[in-house]
C-alpha cells in the first residue's frame, strides 16, 4: 500500500489560521476570524475562503453538526512544524541548522528564560542531562 500523499505546504496565513484551531482543539468561522481580529484587520469572508481551502487541502477537517461549521486539525502541530522547520533549514540555510539559530538569535534574540530552555534541550540531545 503506497504512503499517503503530503499535503501541500502552508502559507504564514494558514500556519495562522492552523495555530489558532490547534490552540483551541477545535473552531469555528468565527473563532479564528476574531483572534485574527485582535491581531490585525481582517475579513471574515477571507477566513472562511482559507478554512475551506485549508480543508480541501486536508490539513482541517469540518464538523457538520450544530448550528455553525467546527474544524479540527486533521494533522498535528508539532508534526507540521516539524516539517516546517526542515524545510526552512534545507532552503533557507542550505541545511545548516546552526545558520538558523544565528539568524535567530541575531535577527529576533531570545529572552533569558528562552536561552535557559534552549541550554537545556541541546544537553538533553547530546545526552549529558536525562
Amino acid at each position: 500500500m503506497a504512503s499517503p500523499e503530503p499535503l501541500p505546504p502552508l502559507s504564514e496565513a494558514q500556519i495562522e489560521i492552523m495555530n489558532v484551531v490547534w490552540d483551541r482543539g477545535e473552531a469555528t468561522v468565527a473563532d479564528v476570524w476574531k483572534a485574527l481580529a485582535d491581531r490585525r484587520k481582517v475579513a471574515r469572508n477571507t477566513v472562511l475562503t482559507m478554512l475551506t481551502r485549508l480543508e480541501e487541502k486536508g490539513w482541517l477537517r469540518r464538523d457538520e453538526g450544530g448550528h455553525a461549521f467546527r474544524y479540527r486539525a486533521a494533522v498535528p502541530r508539532e508534526a507540521t512544524l516539524n516539517t516546517v522547520v526542515r524545510r526552512l533549514v534545507d532552503t533557507a540555510f542550505g541545511g545548516s541548522a546552526e545558520g538558523l539559530v544565528m539568524a535567530l538569535l541575531h535577527g529576533r534574540g531570545v529572552s533569558e528564560k528562552e536561552a535557559k530552555a534552549i541550554r537545556a534541550m541541546i544537553d538533553r540531545a547530546e545526552g549529558k542531562t536525562p
